[in-house]
């Protein structure tokens, strides 16, 4: 279905730009058009990639374009997109059988946190540590070590990672030298979901009105540097400033214990922590963030509304009867979903306040959401997947061949990846037809990510007699396409989208899922 009968012109673009219209209409002629702002994103994100690339090599342009510093030789960022998302569409969909790799990772312990950050595979478990992993060949190149609990949270921009802990700490990372720059202390309980926020242009209401009597907009940049928002199980979420390369380190000592030295610390003494928001009466336990929004989701059966940059809530909302565990913010149409142990999902308009639908049907925990553009994904304990028109709330699929709750799942316009009772099956999203099984056999599947040509799961299993947790990593592109950045390029989700900072390279987000969704979700895994 095309979403939108002719593009939108990226303010990147020049009109006459013929490359632009025909590589837009061969997009949605193969359908791959999704809309929302997907493309004038990647368009974006690739364009800022290239001109650092290029100005950090000393590389000059020949173009006539004065304001251009890209060689004229490279092939139009649309046509990135459509070799790249036509190369996802056949590839995942036929090649069951891609290259694998398979390595064994943090013993038997439960992976936390997976993703793909610039050819990194990063994960996180409870056994206190980090790993980052060469996806072509399984190498550990760091083992990040410095937490005292279990890393629960993960987000990376760049060469930059954020970690947040059982030990209450916010970590920060340099993941090209492998060590450790910051620690944030403040939190009093588990950090348990985190989000890096970049600058972007978003349309401000000005004081005037314009000639026709109306109110009139303008574009201003928020937040003003790229930030870090926390939430805890204390009940509390922070904002923090993301630390840059050239600023000063610093190392969260407390003196002393006590929660109110503790949190005299962080306001007196951290130069980068921002405000406290409080408001939730229980733990938080899922958050989604961009420009100045910040969405959170509490054990207290609310969601709540935050203004990033004043800390002022905006809403409160309330209509989930249990605890909510899941959130994902849908920018493109200034609406927020959460799922809850309720078994339902909630549609929220951001600007109302209103809940504009209760999407029903699962039957337990609806303990994972994800969102692209065309879908809404829902993953529950009642062993059942299902998909969702985010913007009508109508149920378009149910993916039921599991016998399990869903531990963990990611998502694209295309396919639906999904891990539980021994399997991690693929999906159609499309038809909501069972593809494959990527992994069988197996004790249970921890975390699945993938971007791109690249696929990896974090599982459990016995090898021999060693009942251990393994890595495991497909590529859909062996044989297919070269190693080169622009070959076939990884979108990430919709929530990760770049934003329009030039000086600053595009975030990937993970999302959490929850390893433990078959025990009692009354117990608090507290130190």
């Amino acid at each position: 279905m095309l979403k939108e009968a002719v593009p939108h012109i990226s303010g990147d673009v020049e009109v006459g730009d013929s490359e632009y219209f025909a590589w837009a209409r061969r997009l949605k002629e193969a359908n791959y058009w999704f809309g929302g702002g997907t493309e004038e994103a990647f368009f974006r994100t690739l364009t800022n990639r290239r001109k650092a690339r290029h100005a950090a090599q000393g590389t000059t342009s020949t173009s006539a374009d004065p304001n251009s510093s890209l060689p004229p030789d490279l092939p139009h960022p649309y046509e990135v997109l459509f070799k790249s998302r036509q190369l996802t569409h056949t590839q995942w969909g036929v090649n069951l059988n891609a290259r694998r790799l398979t390595f064994a990772a943090h013993g038997s312990s439960v992976v936390t946190c997976l993703l793909f950050s610039h050819n990194r595979i990063i994960s996180a478990s409870d056994d206190h540590f980090i790993h980052v992993h060469s996806p072509q060949t399984g190498a550990l190149i760091h083992s990040l070590q410095g937490h005292s609990g279990g890393v629960w949270a993960l987000a990376a921009t760049k060469d930059t990672l954020v970690s947040g802990s059982m030990d209450r700490t916010v970590r920060i990372w340099d993941l090209a030298k492998g060590v450790c720059t910051h620690v944030f202390g403040g939190h009093k309980s588990t950090v348990r979901c985190l989000a890096i926020v970049k600058p972007e242009m978003l349309d401000m209401e000005a004081d005037v009105e314009d000639a026709a009597g109306g109110v009139q907009k303008t574009k201003e940049r928020w937040p003003k540097r790229t930030l870090i928002v926390t939430g805890s199980r204390d009940h509390t979420l922070r904002v923090w400033k993301l630390p840059k390369a050239h600023e000063p380190s610093f190392v969260f000592m407390p003196e002393e214990e006590g929660p109110d030295h503790v949190e005299a610390s962080v306001a007196d003494h951290n130069p980068y922590h921002l405000r406290l928001l409080f408001g939730h009466g229980s733990a938080v336990r899922a958050l989604a963030a961009r420009g100045r929004t910040l969405v959170s989701g509490s054990y207290d059966h609310t969601v709540r509304v935050w203004d990033i940059i004043t800390g002022t809530c905006r809403w409160v909302l309330s209509g989930h009867t249990q605890k909510v565990y899941s959130i994902v913010l849908d920018h493109a149409r200034n609406q927020a979903c959460s799922g809850s142990m309720d078994s339902t999902i909630r549609i929220w308009n951001l600007a109302t306040g209103q809940c504009v639908h209760v999407l029903t049907g699962h039957t337990s925990l609806v303990g994972i959401l994800g969102l692209s553009y065309s879908y809404l994904v829902s993953a529950a304990a009642d062993s059942t997947l299902r998909v969702w028109d985010p913007s009508s709330g109508e149920l378009l699929h149910t993916l039921a061949a599991h016998t399990g709750a869903i531990t963990c799942l990611q998502h694209d316009e295309f396919k639906v990846l999904s891990g539980s009772d021994g399997t991690l099956k693929m999906w159609d999203i499309r038809s909501g037809t069972d593809v494959g099984n990527l992994l069988t056999d197996i004790i249970g599947v921890w975390q699945v990510a993938f971007n791109g040509r690249w696929c990896v799961a974090a599982s459990n299993r016995y090898e021999g007699r060693y009942d251990g947790t393994f890595l495991d990593v497909w590529d859909f592109g062996n044989g297919i396409v070269s190693d080169g950045e622009e070959e076939w390029v990884g979108e990430g989700s919709i929530d990760g989208e770049d934003g329009d900072s030039e000086s600053e390279e595009d975030v990937t987000e993970v999302f959490v899922g929850n390893p433990n969704i078959t025990r009692d979700m009354d117990i608090e895994m507290e130190e």
